[in-house]
């Protein structure tokens, strides 16, 4: 039987980037096992059963849409939200929800991107509302932009709907020009994702062209357009960030579960009825360098 999870991405995709968010660097070297070059690899390790786990319950989160609550929509199975991703070598400190509030206080944290970030959002403003049920807060949308706001702490947790990150006007993709990036500025914790997006065909294709300065043309690889986008927006973060006010982030993908060769069932498509992760060493992808370009 294949050991491949069928997750939802709100629940275990945060798993590794809220740990970041919520433990210091220096305190991920004193937990390393063994020294490797005084770093903790934290894209190489294994996904570990953990029974003290979830750490919210989703019927109980009034955040969460209803589309992505895997229970509510007939799942029948809960072992899958028992695991949390165990780094080779080192440790990443529990997620303390508390503590992320008191040590963020008066602090923005703005998700930016497609349905992958807003699961994030979801998910952070879940583990935050189980870690101080009795906290004041307000949940307000302006625009494209939701937030989250816990009163006691002058916490906001906010999500932008920016699946490109580039402008999209008229059915063309202006490669060179970034959407929404003032909406951007002044926020404490900055966290991208763009891919998903860029895959749609048919009639889910929002675009017939793209544009580069005053040039149009129909036709180009979506991954060079990809990574012409994606470097209009590494250009916005350097000139436009001081890193020590701001911490960026960038989501990158998520895994892809369409081979069972991978899970030693080279004849299934999909993930359907996969109710366990892979088991052993898996190695996350560190940069952009290593995606398909």
């Amino acid at each position: 039987m294949g050991l491949r999870l069928y997750f939802c991405l709100g629940h275990l995709l945060a798993l590794l980037l809220l740990s970041l968010l919520s433990t210091p660097l220096l305190l991920l070297a004193a937990n390393q096992e063994k020294p490797s070059n005084n770093r903790c690899d934290i894209f190489e390790g294994s996904w570990v059963f953990d029974n003290s786990y979830p750490l919210y319950d989703a019927s109980q989160c009034p955040f969460i849409d209803s589309a992505l609550n895997c229970q509510n929509n007939g799942r029948p199975d809960t072992l899958y939200l028992h695991y949390k991703w165990k780094p080779i070598g080192c440790d990443i400190s529990r997620f303390d929800g508390e503590e992320f509030l008191e040590r963020n206080r008066g602090k923005k944290v703005m998700f930016v991107g497609d349905s992958l970030s807003n699961n994030q959002w979801q998910s952070l403003g879940c583990r935050l509302h189980a870690a101080v049920p009795n906290a004041n807060y307000t949940l307000a949308s302006r625009g494209r932009i939701t937030t989250l706001f816990f009163l006691e702490y002058g916490v906001s947790v906010m999500f932008l709907k920016n699946g490109f990150l580039v402008s999209l006007e008229n059915r063309t993709l202006r490669l060179d020009t970034l959407s929404g990036s003032e909406e951007w500025k002044g926020v404490d914790v900055l966290i991208f994702n763009s891919y998903h997006w860029w895959l749609h065909t048919g009639r889910l294709r929002t675009w017939d062209s793209y544009q580069i300065g005053n040039q149009t043309q129909k036709d180009m690889d979506v991954m060079e357009a990809y990574k012409i986008a994606l470097t209009t927006w590494a250009n916005w973060v350097d000139s436009n960030i001081d890193p020590i006010k701001t911490r960026v982030f960038f989501q990158g993908i998520s895994t892809v579960h369409y081979h069972g060769a991978e899970w030693n069932e080279p004849g299934v498509q999909d993930c359907r009825g996969q109710t366990k992760p892979v088991e052993g060493r898996i190695t996350q992808a560190r940069s952009l360098q290593e995606m398909q370009w």
